[in-house]
Parts: C-alpha cells; sequence; structure tokens
C-alpha cells in the first residue's frame, strides 16, 4: 500500500521543497522573492515524478526562481532523450536515482557525441550511486560535481555529499542537514559522536503528522525521545567522531547470517566495483548452517563476462569476508521500479528458487 505520509504545508516546505536559505529557514516571502531574482538554471529532473526526489528537485528549482526541464518521455528513463535533452536546454543540474539510472546514462554518454558542458551538478537521490560510477561521472564531465541527497517520505531531505572531480568518491557517508540525528538502538537517547554503537537514522523538527489512517505505524515510526517528536523510518546509521553520518542500510533488508547483521546495500556496492557487474540487488535466503544466507543476483554488462570467483575477490576487497556471498545468480535483467528502487521482493524469490533447483 502507498506509506500516505501526511505533512503540513509549512513543514514539507522548510524540509524539503526550498524552504531553506542552507540551514536556516527563509525568514519572509520577501526574502524567498529577492532571491529568485538570482534563479535561472535550468534543472532536469530524470526521474519520473511518482518518485519524490524529482518532485522535490522541481519545487526547489521553482522557489529558486529556476526553469524545471521535463524530457520528452517523462514516464521511463530514455539516456539519449535525456542527454539530447541537456545539450539542447542547456540544463545545469540533473537529478536521477543511484546506479539503476546512472549505468544507462553513462554507457549512452559514451556512445553518443552530447555537449555537456552546461552540466555542474549531478544529484542522486533515493538510492546509494556507487564510488565508481562517481568516478565514471567526473571523468566524463570534469567541471561538474556531484551530490549524493539523503531523505525519505517521513522525514524530508536529512544529509548531503558532495564531491568533484580530483576528489575521493565515496558512498555512504554524508553531512548532516538540520534536524537530523542518529538514536540507540532502544529509541531512548540520541547518540553523538563519542558512541560506537550502530544505531537509528531519525529526525526532529519539521516532521510529518504521521500515515494516513494507520494509528499503530505513525506510533512505530514517529515516536517522542528526549522530550522531542521523531521520524525513525528504519535506517541503520552511526555517528562518527567528525559529526559526520555513516549510512549502513535499511534494517528491513539487513540479513541476520551466523548471528552477524548484513546490509545488502554495503554487498551490492562492494560487487558494483567488478567492471562486470551492471546491476546487482543481494537478498537473504534460508539457510540450515547459517539461519539466513547472503545471495547475489547480478546482472553483467552487454558482452561482459565473469566468473563466481572473480566476483567474490572483488567483494572482498571492500567488505568483510563473513559478509560475502554464498551463492551468485546472474540473471538477463535485475528487476526494479520505475522509479529505479531495488525489488529485494523478486530478488528473494530468485534467491529461493535457484535453491530449490539446486536441491
Amino acid at each position: 500500500m502507498p506509506k500516505g505520509v501526511l505533512w503540513r504545508q509549512a513543514d514539507i516546505f522548510c524540509a524539503s521543497l526550498g524552504g531553506r536559505n542552507g540551514t536556516e529557514e527563509w525568514s519572509s516571502l520577501e526574502e524567498i522573492a529577492a532571491a529568485a531574482v538570482n534563479g535561472g538554471m535550468r534543472v532536469l529532473p530524470a526521474a519520473p515524478f511518482m518518485h519524490g526526489a524529482a518532485h522535490w528537485l522541481a519545487f526547489n528549482a521553482l522557489t529558486g526562481g529556476n526553469t524545471v526541464v521535463i524530457p520528452s518521455n517523462p514516464t521511463t528513463l530514455d539516456s539519449a532523450d535525456v542527454w539530447s535533452t541537456v545539450a539542447t536546454e542547456g540544463v545545469a543540474v540533473m537529478l536521477i536515482v543511484g546506479d539503476a539510472f546512472a549505468r544507462p546514462l553513462l554507457d549512452e554518454l559514451d556512445r553518443g557525441n552530447y555537449d555537456v558542458s552546461s552540466m555542474f551538478m549531478l544529484v542522486s537521490g533515493g538510492a546509494a550511486l556507487g564510488a565508481p560510477l562517481k568516478a565514471r561521472f567526473l571523468e566524463a564531465i570534469p567541471q561538474m560535481a556531484i551530490m549524493d541527497g539523503l531523505g525519505s517520505s517521513e522525514t524530508g531531505t536529512q544529509a548531503r555529499q558532495v564531491v568533484g572531480a580530483g576528489q575521493t568518491t565515496t558512498t555512504g557517508t554524508f553531512t548532516p542537514e538540520p534536524g537530523m540525528c542518529v538514536v540507540d538502538e532502544d529509541m531512548t537517547r540520541v547518540l553523538t559522536g563519542t558512541d560506537t554503537e550502530l544505531g537509528w537514522l531519525a529526525q526532529h523538527g519539521r516532521v510529518p503528522l504521521g500515515y494516513l489512517g494507520d494509528a499503530d505505524k505513525t506510533a512505530r515510526t514517529f515516536p517522542v525521545i528526549e522530550g522531542r517528536r521523531m521520524a525513525v523510518p528504519g535506517d541503520r546509521a552511526r555517528i562518527d567522531a567528525d559529526g559526520l553520518l555513516e549510512l549502513h542500510g535499511r534494517d528491513s533488508v539487513t540479513i541476520n547470517s551466523g548471528g552477524e547483521k548484513i546490509f545488502a546495500e554495503e554487498v551490492e556496492q562492494a560487487l558494483a566495483h567488478h567492471p562486470a557487474v551492471y546491476d546487482v540487488v543481494v537478498a537473504g535466503r534460508p539457510s540450515e548452517r547459517w539461519g539466513s544466507e547472503v545471495v547475489a543476483v547480478v546482472q553483467l554488462g552487454d558482452g561482459a563476462e565473469a566468473s563466481i570467483a572473480s566476483l567474490l575477490d572483488e567483494c572482498g576487497r571492500h567488505v568483510a569476508r563473513y559478509k560475502l556471498p554464498k551463492d551468485i545468480i546472474f540473471v538477463d535483467k535485475v528487476m526494479r521500479s520505475p522509479a529505479g528502487k531495488a525489488d529485494y521482493r523478486w530478488a528473494r524469490q530468485i534467491a529461493e528458487e535457484h535453491s530449490n533447483r539446486a536441491g
């Protein structure tokens, strides 16, 4: 069912739709209007507007007096159409949704001859953008910076990471935005950089009223902690000694294997470093020995070849050995939603069917 998250207009405006001047909220409509005079950028959401990141970017652009450019094909990702629109409209900022959008866009950019000299910012929201793909983008468009945006329907914008050409590309580390925090396992206190434990990513201040028609889910997701109402949608995270956010992944797709918690997204990003991997989703599968075991469902690039051993070797360079997949299944195409979200239910089904066939 749709989440049906209920926001008051002022809260969602300040949380996600352009209601802040940096880290401070605008104090008046006159301030917003004065700042918008300096607008004029062309901003293209490549994701469909069914995705929150796309319409958040569009509202931010309009609030700032900028122009929203929509591709000719607004329902699916047409990479040639996107780059042609960037060239003809002089797009400066483009939004994508993680690796699922990045790979076909990079492939088309390599094939074609597109003028991308207007681009100075690529924004990724709603899904992780892997370090190897960031590096490819920065090599192809060196004048551009890449911003990873972190947020959800229940929290609004929470954190960001910006990297430019010549800088080290990473995935999963963010600079907090106003109101972001991490709370402990029991949701009783806010953690700081001196706490080493893994907690829950949370947000206070401008948060929603709750879920439409679901009081129980509202109570679970929006608890009161240290006297403040929080939004805690289910991401595991830690604050490091420098005050940066370490995002580990969704608890709902965590795999408990042999007494250890393994985050699916972490293993996916490790496998994505292999040059033959085009797309990958990781899921858990029942195991008599481990309770649950890590299984990777992998789509290789066109014409690419890779052995399971080579994939495990690459994965082992980025994660601990106990996190390595116990099985790797090759498929023609990894299934994702139109907005680029991984279909973990499908991946678990593939993993279990493969186990049954092997047995």
